[in-house]
């Protein structure tokens, strides 16, 4: 038995849902299923009644909930006495974020050098573990988060970059129209593993009255960059971040013309954060490293 077992458990045993305990845990439903039947195994009983339309809690399972509630607190409460009391503010973010998180940071640190900040790197779902659990203070994201309890700051928005071989007929210029690009098929991972890609494109050819043609899924174990060199006639999209450690023979790498691949870029806040000077001298680098207006406000 873990506490990750057991905030699935407490999840699935309010929600009477696997399906949004999945949401409210940011991972998916097999991965849920998985750690409850897990923890149903440790203890030796069965914990929830499940039907094709119901979920509910057996005796034991009611009785284990206010014990893994007391649990989940005592984790809270350790995390919370063994940090040292320190000027700090701890970031969480993927690899993505890395160069133009350090780039504000070390901005910040200038100006406040008895400052100890943290960079952290960790995939969706362990960030807003953390930031619930405060274990972390900031966790950069992009896309929106909408989750009781925790509040995001705007740092922007991102351009993405439309990608594909040179010797695709659009790959003339630095910019390429996505009127155009829409009678070429798009080549993405699976909607699951990539959500808010695939709504900002389909957002966008919304716009202009289109429907984006999409291509086959691009397996799990390959990368779009290379897949568009291999089908010269199709197209992906790539943050820009990403995009600068990929290999370029053989591909082109154009803006969209009217900016509408574009995905904001937030900061969710852990409900403990103190909102010092320091914070906000941090918050306003990363909207620079974003390209954001200092105007941006929380939200």
């Amino acid at each position: 038995m873990d506490f990750r077992q057991l905030r699935y458990f407490t999840a699935v045993g309010q929600l009477r849902s696997f399906s949004q305990a999945a949401e409210r845990c940011y991972v998916s439903q097999s991965a849920i299923s998985h750690q409850i039947a897990k923890l149903e195994q440790d203890v030796g009983v069965k914990l929830f009644d499940r039907s094709t339309r119901n979920v509910e809690l057996t005796a034991a399972g009611e009785r284990l909930m206010p014990v893994a509630a007391e649990a989940l607190a005592v984790e809270a409460k350790a995390r919370e006495v063994v940090r040292e009391p320190r000027n700090r503010i701890r970031i969480t973010a993927n690899m993505s974020f890395a160069a133009q998180s350090l780039e504000a940071i070390a901005a910040v640190r200038e100006v406040h050098p008895n400052l100890d900040i943290e960079f952290v790197l960790r995939d969706f779902a362990d960030r807003m573990v953390a930031v619930t659990s405060g274990d972390a203070d900031v966790a950069l994201i992009r896309g929106e988060v909408d989750r009781p309890g925790l509040q995001s700051v705007s740092l922007g928005m991102q351009d993405l970059l439309v990608a594909m071989s040179r010797r695709h007929p659009l790959a003339t210029s630095g910019t390429v129209d996505l009127r155009a690009l829409g009678d070429y098929p798009l080549l993405l991972p699976a909607r699951h593993s990539q959500v808010l890609i695939h709504q900002v494109v389909e957002r966008a050819f919304q716009e202009i009255g289109r429907k984006v043609r999409l291509g086959p899924p691009i397996p799990a174990d390959h990368t779009a960059s290379l897949e568009v060199i291999t089908q010269p006639r199709a197209w992906t999209v790539l943050y820009a971040e990403s995009a600068g450690g990929t290999p370029v023979a053989g591909l082109s790498l154009l803006h969209e013309s009217e900016r509408r691949l574009r995905v904001p870029v937030r900061a969710v806040l852990s409900p403990a954060l103190q909102r010092s000077v320091e914070f906000h001298d941090l918050m306003a680098a990363l909207r620079r490293s974003n390209g954001a207006a200092e105007g941006d406000g929380t939200g």
